[in-house]
């Protein structure tokens, strides 16, 4: 898979385990290796990791998982990459037949989805490690706190993706216009691109692109609004959502959204930004680089609302570790191992992706990306999860990202043939049902 169908792809849950479960055969053949316990030949630790990058990542992740020194008796470790295409019923057929891995990366919600199954061991115990150890003190603010549920941290954070504005600097020079800074700022320049025909809100809601559903959910966080309340209950029809959904129901009128944008694709909108046909958009960190380092895109500051809030969605992808293992103190040790190494990622421009690690945002490699070093130190900080206003993550985020209500609500919006109040209250009953 390559890099920017992956960057759609990993960002997004499971589809709901209800309406998931009944349709997935428990096929062990499904699952790679056939050891049971997470081990491997010789008892080794498993570990399943994405394909994140293109083939040279794989090589780099399996010389890392190989090259660790197991120590104390505890057992060594194996690498198993692993395609994204029906990576849900690898993952679940192994996991029900107990041949599953002891450690992997994967989808961003899996751990919380499979914690309610009872597969995952928390790794309480591995943070309690890192902070004796200072090394939690390297990880950003926010990504680690992002892994916790009500009975512990699922997982422990890798890499991350923020959905950020993107701008084609020629093209905003053509309309005259500057940066917009702010939603009224926003505006008056999606209507100068109009005037011009270039699309002021480059976004998409067609099949398998879910960039649009990212821009409604990134807009209300920007208002100091969110999908969830504070006791993780669908809660959409406040004030501070209705403004923002009233805001691109505002920009919908002033021409700045594409008709097609309703089917777009992720190719269809990645053309669109590479045929200088968009102007300013929500998207990917991985948006320049996906477009071959194109230097006529540059990241904008976080933009206040009408409010004065400033916010955005991240996405924290993360490395769990499975109850199904030959030692638990084994994962952990390898877990934390695998940590210290990943900056080789970035530092050979591997993975299109965030680190989560201060080291790593430091190193000369990364720097040399500013757009992303902006990134870090504008977008990072204000950025917030699906689960916002809760202050615990849960199962139910990923049938949020891999559900049916929220793509038909983004398309309803990107029409713009409703009143913000309405969709949202569609929005609510389609998303109770789906969580039920």
């Amino acid at each position: 898979m390559n890099t920017s169908t992956s960057a759609t792809l990993t960002r997004r849950g499971f589809l709901g385990l209800a309406g998931v479960a009944a349709a997935v055969p428990i096929l062990a053949a499904c699952a790679p290796g056939a050891a049971g316990g997470g081990g491997a030949a010789g008892g080794a630790l498993k570990f399943w990791d994405m394909q994140w990058g293109p083939a040279a990542y794989g090589d780099a992740a399996k010389k890392l998982t190989e090259s660790y020194a197991a120590k104390n008796g505890l057992p060594a470790a194996t690498y198993q990459s692993l395609p994204w295409n029906n990576f849900y019923q690898t993952f679940s057929s192994a996991i029900a037949s107990k041949t599953g891995p002891a450690v992997s990366s994967g989808s961003g919600f899996q751990a919380f989805q499979f914690a309610d199954q009872g597969a995952i061991a928390y790794a309480d115990n591995l943070i309690d490690k890192l902070r004796s150890s200072g090394k939690l003190d390297d990880f950003l603010p926010g990504t680690v706190e992002s892994m916790k549920t009500a009975k512990g941290y699922a997982a422990v954070p890798w890499q991350s993706d923020i959905r950020v504005l993107w701008y084609r600097k020629s093209l905003l020079d053509q309309a005259g216009v500057d940066v917009p800074t702010d939603w009224k700022s926003y505006l008056e320049a999606a209507k100068a691109l109009a005037k011009i025909g270039v699309v002021g809100l480059g976004t998409g809601a067609g099949a398998g692109n879910n960039l649009g559903n990212h821009l409604m959910a990134s807009l209300m966080i920007n208002n100091g609004g969110g999908i969830f309340n504070a006791e993780g209950k669908p809660d959409l029809v406040t004030d501070a959502n209705i403004e923002a959904m009233e805001f691109v129901l505002e920009l919908s009128a002033a021409g700045a959204i594409d008709p097609a944008a309703l089917t777009y694709t992720s190719d269809n909108l990645q053309s669109q930004w590479a045929d200088k046909r968009i102007g300013l958009g929500w998207n990917s960190a991985g948006l320049q680089n996906t477009l071959n380092g194109d230097e006529d895109l540059f990241v904008a500051s976080p933009v206040s609302s009408y409010s004065g809030n400033k916010g955005t969605l991240a996405f924290v992808n993360n490395l769990m570790m499975y109850t199904n293992t030959p030692s638990q103190e084994g994962s952990e040790a390898f877990l934390e191992a695998y940590l210290d190494g990943i900056h080789v990622f970035w530092d050979q421009g591997l993975i299109n992706a965030l680190p989560v690690l201060k080291s790593i945002v430091a190193s000369e490699a990364f720097q040399a990306n500013t757009q992303w070093v902006k990134i870090i130190d504008e977008w990072q900080p204000v950025s917030k999860p699906y689960a916002t206003l809760s202050d615990t993550l849960f199962a139910g985020l990923a049938v949020v990202d891999g559900g049916q209500s929220i793509t038909q609500f983004t398309q309803t919006m990107l029409a713009g043939k409703t009143d913000a109040k309405s969709a949202l209250q569609t929005f609510q009953s389609a998303l109770e049902k789906e969580l039920a």
